[in-house]
C-alpha cells in the first residue's frame, strides 16, 4: 500500500477512514472495527460531533496509539482566533486523546473571509502540541496562496470533494505540485449513481472487485487519499483492500472521463458556500 507524503514529509496511508455520521456507542464500536481491520487514518470533525466516539475507539481497538492519526476540523463559526484555539482545546477534550494528529479548517468560508485568522490558530496549536500536523479542508488556489503568502506556512493536506462524476485533475496537479496530500471526501459519491454507471461496473467485473473498490482504486491510483466510510467489518475490509488493486492507465482515465463539468453532489462550492 503506497503512502502519500507531503513537504515536509509527513505521509498518510492510501486509503483512511471517514466517521462521518458515526456516533455514539454504535458509531465508537464501527471505528474500533475499523482500526482493528487494519485503517491507520481515522477522519473526524467538530461539527460530526463524534471526536468523543473517534477517541474511544482508538483507546479500545487493541492498535498502539502512535500507529493511528486521527484528524478533526474546525468549523466556520469558530474562525476568530481565539475561538479557535477553544474549539482545537475542546476537540482535543472530547477525544481524550494526547494530541489531535492532524488538524484542518474545515471551509474556508471566504464570504465571512477570516480563514487566514484560523490558519493562524492552527499554527499556534500546532506550536503548543494541541495537533501534530495542520492543514485544509475545501479550499481553491486562491485560498492556498493567500494562507502561505500571509504566515509562510504552507498546509500539508487539503480535504476535497472528488469522486468519479468530480475529477478535480487541476487541483490534484497543483496539490502535487506544492507538495499537499489530497484527500478525498465523497470519495465514491455516496455510493449512488457513479457504483452503477457501465464504465465503472465493467471495470469491476474484469477485475473481479466491486464497483466501490474499483473506485477507490481509480483514487489511489491518481495519488488522492479517499475516505469510504462503513460500518459494515466485511465492508469496511473490502474497501481497504482496494489499496492493492492496481487499474490500468486505460482504466484510470475512462473512470475520470465520468467527469462532469460541475458534478459537485450538493452545489458546495468553495468559492462561495460558507459552513458553519
Amino acid at each position: 500500500m503506497d503512502e502519500q507524503r507531503a513537504h515536509n514529509g509527513f505521509t498518510l496511508p492510501a486509503i483512511g477512514f471517514g466517521t462521518y455520521k458515526l456516533n455514539g456507542a454504535e458509531g465508537a464500536a464501527a471505528i474500533a472495527s475499523a482500526i482493528r481491520g487494519g485503517y491507520r487514518l481515522i477522519d473526524s470533525a467538530f461539527n460530526y460531533e463524534n471526536e468523543g466516539a473517534v477517541g474511544r475507539a482508538v483507546r479500545e481497538s487493541g492498535v498502539d496509539r502512535s500507529e493511528i492519526t486521527v484528524t478533526s476540523k474546525l468549523p466556520g463559526r469558530h474562525h476568530e482566533y481565539e475561538a479557535a484555539l477553544r474549539t482545537i482545546e475542546e476537540s482535543v477534550f472530547r477525544a481524550g486523546l494526547d494530541a489531535i494528529d492532524l488538524y484542518l479548517v474545515h471551509w474556508p468560508n471566504p464570504v465571512t473571509g477570516k480563514y487566514v485568522e484560523a490558519w493562524r490558530a492552527l499554527i499556534e496549536a500546532r506550536e503548543r502540541g494541541l495537533v501534530r500536523e495542520i492543514g485544509v479542508s475545501n479550499f481553491l488556489p486562491e485560498h492556498l496562496e493567500r494562507i502561505e503568502a500571509e504566515t509562510g506556512v504552507r498546509p500539508v493536506l487539503n480535504q476535497i470533494e472528488l469522486h468519479p462524476f468530480f475529477p478535480q485533475t487541476e487541483a490534484l496537479a497543483l496539490h502535487r505540485e506544492l507538495g499537499i496530500i489530497t484527500e478525498a471526501w465523497s470519495p465514491v459519491g455516496r455510493a449512488g449513481e457513479q457504483v452503477r454507471h457501465p464504465v465503472v461496473v465493467e471495470i469491476a467485473g474484469r477485475h473481479g472487485i466491486a464497483p466501490v473498490q474499483a473506485i477507490l482504486a481509480w483514487h489511489v491510483a491518481r495519488g488522492a487519499v479517499p475516505l469510504p466510510k462503513s460500518g459494515d467489518a466485511g465492508r469496511q475490509t473490502e474497501n481497504l483492500a482496494a489499496a492493492e488493486i492496481v487499474l490500468s492507465t486505460n482504466e484510470v482515465d475512462a473512470i475520470t472521463a465520468l467527469g462532469k463539468p460541475d458534478g459537485r453532489q450538493k452545489d458546495q462550492d468553495p468559492a462561495v458556500y460558507e459552513e458553519f
